[in-house]
C-alpha cells in the first residue's frame, strides 16, 4: 500500500497528466505554429533536443542574439546523427531523426517548448469534434513521432524544469552541460543522466586549487538560478570543510543591469584582504562582473577563480582581457572533435536548410547581411566558418555527440533485446516504456566517445569527473591573451604552479587571506564572527601552545621546545670547575692555602725564637688554622651541593671565622687587659697564660659550633633547585640567603669586639707594633664585609657571581689576616734574623725620674723588646721597683 505521501504525489501526477492532456489537445490544433519553431528531420526513430539557440530577451523571452555555444551543440546533434545514419554497425536499417527546440536560455520558456515532446508522445489530437465536407471521419494527414529521449537541456536550471515534466511521462533525458548537484536525486530526478558531471566534482577541483594558493579567505558571486546556486552551496559546505571562508557572497540576478554588477563588486571592497574572487556564474554574468571590475578601475585588483561557465571562451573576455588576465578556470575535459570542424567549416546558409536558425547565426559570425550581391554588408559567398574567421569550438561539443551516441547504443541494444530476429524498428520497441529503457538500457551504456574517451554512467546518471584547469594569461612579448593549461583534476587535482602566470605576468602567487598565520610561538585570539580572521598574541617564553587559541605555563623547571609544542626539563645548573667564576677563587685560595701552610711551616721551624713566643703560639697556630679553614671553604662552596658538602659549607664558613676572630679577639683582650692592669697596679692580671687564652679561644668557637649544629638540625641540609628566572633551575644548598648571613651575626660580634678593642688599644706606645696590626686587620674587615652584604644580596639572580663573592670575600678575609699579622714577623724571622734575640724582646727598663710625669706602659713585641718607663708628670720610683714591673709583663707576654 502507498503511504500518505505516496498516494497525494500520485492523485497529483494524475490531475497534472489530465491537466496537460487538455492543454495537449488544444495544442495539437496549432500543432503547425509551434514544429515551425524547432529543426525536424525525419526517421524510424525520433531524438528531441532543447538547446539555448538565442540569448533570453529582456523584456520577451527570445532575444535575437544568437548564443554561439548554443547553435554549436544544435549542429552537433545534427552532426552526431549524421553520423551514426552512415553507420552500418549501429541501429543498422534503422534511421534516426531529430526534432530540435530553442530554449532561449530561460527555463520557463524551455517548459513551454518541451510541452510539445509531450503532446507528440501522448498523441494527443483530439478528432471527435471533426467532420469532413462530405461527411466522413476526418483522417489525420501526418502524425509525428514520439521522441524517445531528449538531449538537453544546457542549463542546470532549464534541465531541472523540464526534467520533473519528462519524469511524469517516462521521457528518458540526458543532459551534456547541465551540471546541478540536485539532478543527481533519483528520487525527483528519475529518468535524468548526463555525459558530463555534477558540479560537486568542479567546486571540488576549484576549492583545491585555492587550497594550493594558500588561499582562505576569499569572496564569491553567483547567478541566480540552480547552476550557480547549487554550485555555490557545494563551494560554502566544501569550505567549512577546509577552515576556509568567504568573506562576502554576491549574486547576480536575472537581468541585471550594470548598476547592479557594480554594486556586487562594490561589495567585495567591504573585505579589501579577499582578493581571491570564486566565480559560479553564466557566460553573460561573467562578463559582466568584469565589464564593472573595468569600470570601477580595478583592472587587476582581484583574482578570479572561475567555473565551466567562464571555461575558456574568448568572446566572453574580448575588449576585457587586462581585467581577467591571471584568472583560474575550470573546463570539463574535453577534445576538439575534428570532423565537427570540418563540417562546420562546410556548412553555409545555402546548404544547411535544415537549421532555420542558421542565417542569423551567420549574420552575426560574420557581422554582414544576407542578400543580393552588392547591398550594403551584404556577405561575400566565399566565407566559411573556420579557426582563421574566429571559430572556436564549444567544449561541449563533445559531450553532445556523447549523449546522442549513448542514446543510440542503447536503441541498439534495446532493438537485439526485444527485436532479435528482426533488423527494423518492431512493435515491442515502440510498446517498451521509457522508464525500463532508461534503467535496463541508457544507464548500462560503456562505449569508446567520438574522440576515444570512454562513456558510461554511474548509479545516478553522472558522467565521469574530469577537469582541465586554465590560465588565462598574456602573452610573453605580445599584446595577445590565451587560455594555457595549467593542470588538470581527476580525483584529484595536478596542478603546475611554474606554469601559472599572474596579472602582469608575475609568477609569485598572490595572497588572499583575513589574517597571516601566526608565527611560532603565537596563538590566534579570534575576531567575533569570522573565522578565518584572528589577531596573533604571542604566549610567554616559558608558555607551550596548545591547539592554536591557548597558551599554557610549562610549570617551575621547564621550558617549551622551539615550536612550543610541549615543554622539556631544563638542566640543572650548579658551578662548573672551568668557569671563570670558579677558576679565579679557586686561584686565590690556593694561593692564600700556599702562603698560610709556608708561614706554619716557618713558625713551625723557629717555634723557639723569641718573635714567634713573643706573638703567642697556640693563639698563633690556631688563627692560621682559622686562616686555612677559609681558604679550603672556597672549594666546599663551588663544589656540587649534595648533602655532606651543603652541611660543610654550614659548619665550615663559621668554624673558620670564629677560629680566626676568636683568636683575634682573645689577643686583644689580654693585650688590653695587661696595659689596663699595668697603669692602675703591679698585679698580674688573670687568664693571661698560654693555657687559658686557648681554652677562651676554644669557648669562643664552641658558641659557633653548637649554634651551627642546632641549625642543621632545625634545617637539615641538602639540595635544593632554584629558579632566579624561569628559564634557569639552578642546584643550590637547601638554604635561603637570609638564614646564610644570619649564621655569621656570631663572627661579626666577634669582629665588632675585636675592632673595639682595636680601637682602645690605639695609643700604646709606637714600640708595640701588633696591636697596630690587629686594628689595621679589623678595619679592613669590617671594610670587607660592609661591602660583601649588600653584593651578596645584589646578585641573587646570578648564581656564579654570588658564589664567586662569596668565596672571594672569605678568601680576602683571610688574606687581610694573614699578610697583616704575619707579613712583618716572617720578613723579621726570614731577612732579619739578627733581630729575633731576646735582648731586643725582652729589654729592662729604664726610669728617668721627673718630677710631674704619670706613668705609662710600652711593651715591644718582637724585635724592640720591652722598656718601662717614666713619663715626666709622674711620681718617680725605685729601680728595683721598676724592674719588678717590667718583669711581671714581659712574663705575661712570653
Amino acid at each position: 500500500m502507498l503511504g500518505g505521501r505516496g498516494l497525494a504525489s500520485t492523485v497529483l501526477e494524475l490531475v497534472w497528466i489530465s491537466w496537460l492532456a487538455s492543454v495537449l489537445s488544444i495544442l495539437g490544433q496549432i500543432r503547425t505554429e509551434v514544429m515551425a519553431s524547432g529543426v525536424q528531420l525525419d526517421g524510424d526513430l525520433i531524438l528531441g533536443g532543447l538547446f539555448p539557440v538565442h540569448e533570453k530577451g529582456d523584456k520577451t523571452p527570445c532575444s535575437s542574439a544568437v548564443y554561439d555555444r548554443g547553435l554549436q551543440r544544435l549542429e552537433a546533434m545534427l552532426y552526431a546523427v549524421d553520423l551514426i545514419n552512415r553507420d552500418p554497425e549501429l541501429l543498422p536499417n534503422i534511421s534516426l531523426g531529430v526534432h530540435i527546440l530553442d530554449t532561449c536560455s530561460r527555463d520557463t520558456y524551455a517548459l513551454n517548448q518541451s510541452l510539445e515532446f509531450i503532446r507528440v508522445s501522448l498523441d494527443a489530437l483530439d478528432t471527435s469534434g471533426l467532420e469532413c465536407s462530405d461527411g466522413q471521419a476526418p483522417r489525420v494527414k501526418y502524425r509525428a513521432k514520439p521522441v524517445r529521449g531528449v538531449v538537453g537541456g544546457s542549463y542546470s536550471s532549464v534541465s531541472l524544469q523540464v526534467a520533473n515534466l519528462f519524469r511524469l511521462f517516462h521521457i528518458p533525458q540526458v543532459s551534456p552541460a547541465s551540471t546541478a548537484k540536485a539532478l543527481s536525486d533519483k528520487d525527483r530526478y528519475e529518468f535524468f543522466a548526463r555525459t558530463v558531471p555534477p558540479d560537486t566534482f568542479q567546486a571540488m577541483a576549484m576549492m583545491d586549487v585555492m587550497q594550493l594558493f594558500n588561499w582562505s579567505y576569499v569572496s564569491t558571486i553567483h547567478s541566480e538560478g540552480s547552476y550557480g546556486e547549487f554550485g555555490i552551496e557545494v563551494i560554502r559546505n566544501l569550505a567549512i570543510a577546509r577552515n576556509m571562508c568567504i568573506a562576502v557572497s554576491e549574486k547576480i540576478p536575472h537581468n541585471a543591469d550594470h548598476e547592479i554588477f557594480d554594486t556586487a563588486v562594490k561589495n567585495l571592497l567591504k573585505k579589501p584582504t579577499a582578493r581571491a574572487v570564486v566565480l559560479f556564474t553564466r557566460a553573460e554574468d561573467a562578463r559582466g562582473v568584469l565589464a564593472a571590475a573595468r569600470r570601477l578601475n580595478l583592472t587587476s585588483y582581484f583574482h578570479w577563480v572561475a567555473s565551466d561557465g567562464w571555461g575558456k571562451q574568448s568572446h566572453l573576455v574580448e575588449g576585457l582581457q587586462d581585467v581577467a588576465e591571471g584568472a583560474i578556470t575550470v573546463e570539463l575535459t574535453s577534445q576538439v572533435v575534428k570532423g565537427f570542424d570540418e563540417y562546420m567549416s562546410r556548412l553555409t546558409p545555402a546548404n544547411n536548410k535544415r537549421n532555420p536558425w542558421f542565417p542569423e547565426y551567420w549574420e552575426t559570425f560574420f557581422g554582414c547581411k544576407l542578400g543580393p550581391p552588392g547591398s550594403d554588408l551584404a556577405c561575400p559567398n566565399d566565407r566559411r566558418i573556420t579557426t582563421e574567421s574566429g571559430y572556436q569550438q564549444d567544449p561541449k561539443v563533445q559531450f553532445v555527440i556523447d549523449a546522442v551516441y549513448a542514446f543510440a547504443y542503447a536503441l541498439s541494444d534495446l532493438q537485439r533485446t526485444v527485436c532479435p530476429e528482426e533488423s527494423l524498428v518492431c512493435n515491442a520497441m515502440n510498446n517498451y516504456g521509457g522508464g525500463a529503457f532508461y534503467r535496463d538500457h541508457l544507464l548500462k551504456v560503456s562505449f569508446k566517445g567520438v574522440v576515444g574517451s570512454q562513456v558510461k554512467f554511474d548509479e545516478r546518471g553522472d558522467g565521469p569527473a574530469r577537469y582541465t584547469i586554465y590560465n588565462f594569461r598574456k602573452i610573453p612579448g605580445t599584446n595577445s591573451y590565451n587560455y594555457s593549461v595549467v593542470g588538470r583534476w581527476y580525483r584529484k587535482l595536478h596542478l603546475n604552479l611554474s606554469k601559472v602566470s599572474w596579472s602582469g605576468n608575475s609568477p609569485t602567487v598572490p595572497t588572499s587571506v583575513c589574517s597571516s598565520p601566526c608565527q611560532v610561538g603565537e596563538i590566534k585570539i579570534m575576531q567575533q564572527g569570522d573565522a578565518c580572521c584572528w589577531i596573533c598574541t604571542p604566549c610567554k617564553d616559558w608558555e607551550m601552545i596548545v591547539g592554536e587559541f591557548a597558551c599554557e605555563d610549562c610549570g617551575d623547571g621547564r621550558w617549551p621546545y622551539q615550536n612550543k609544542s610541549d615543554c622539556y626539563d631544563l638542566p640543572h645548573k650548579y658551578m662548573q670547575w672551568n668557569s671563570i667564576f670558579a677558576i679565579v677563587p679557586v686561584a686565590i685560595s690556593c694561593l692564600g692555602i700556599v702562603l698560610t701552610l709556608t708561614v706554619i711551616i716557618i713558625f713551625g721551624k723557629h717555634d723557639d725564637t723569641p718573635i714567634v713566643k713573643a706573638s703567642g703560639r697556640e693563639l698563633s697556630y690556631m688563627l692560621l688554622c682559622g686562616i686555612l679553614i677559609c681558604y679550603l671553604n672556597t672549594f666546599l662552596l663551588l663544589a656540587m651541593p649534595g648533602l655532606i658538602i651543603c652541611a660543610l659549607q654550614r659548619f665550615g664558613v663559621g668554624f673558620g671565622f670564629s677560629m680566626i676572630y676568636g683568636a683575634l679577639l682573645t689577643k686583644t683582650n689580654r693585650i688590653s687587659r695587661i696595659f689596663d692592669s699595668a697603669s692602675r697596679s703591679a698585679r698580674r692580671p688573670g687568664f693571661i697564660s698560654p693555657k687559658s687564652q686557648v681554652i677562651i679561644t676554644c669557648s669562643l668557637v664552641s658558641v659557633q659550633v653548637v649554634a651551627t649544629v642546632v641549625w642543621l638540625i632545625i634545617e637539615p641540609p641538602g639540595g635544593r633547585f632554584d629558579h632566579p628566572t624561569r628559564d634557569q633551575v639552578i642546584l643550590k644548598c637547601r638554604i635561603k640567603d637570609s638564614s646564610f648571613l644570619l649564621s655569621l651575626v656570631y663572627n661579626m660580634f666577634l669582629i665588632t669586639t675585636c675592632t673595639v678593642y682595636a680601637v682602645k688599644t690605639r695609643k700604646i706606645p709606637e714600640n708595640f707594633n701588633e696591636s697596630k696590626f690587629i686594628g689595621f686587620t679589623m678595619y679592613t674587615t669590617c671594610i670587607i664585609w660592609l661591602a660583601f652584604v649588600p653584593i651578596y644580596f645584589g646578585t641573587g639572580n646570578s648564581y656564579e657571581v654570588q658564589i664567586t663573592t662569596l668565596c672571594v670575600a672569605i678568601s680576602l678575609s683571610a688574606s687581610v689576616a694573614l699578610v697583616c699579622l704575619y707579613s712583618p714577623k716572617i720578613y723579621i724571622i726570614v731577612f732579619h734574623p739578627d733581630k729575633n734575640v731576646r735582648k731586643l724582646t725582652m729589654n729592662s727598663a729604664t726610669y728617668k725620674k721627673a718630677p710631674t710625669a704619670s706613668s705609662a706602659v710600652s711593651l715591644n713585641h718582637g724585635s724592640e723588646g720591652v722598656k718601662l718607663q717614666t713619663v715626666p708628670g709622674t711620681p718617680s720610683r725605685t729601680a728595683t721597683e721598676g724592674e719588678s714591673q717590667g718583669a711581671i709583663e714581659n712574663e705575661a707576654l712570653l
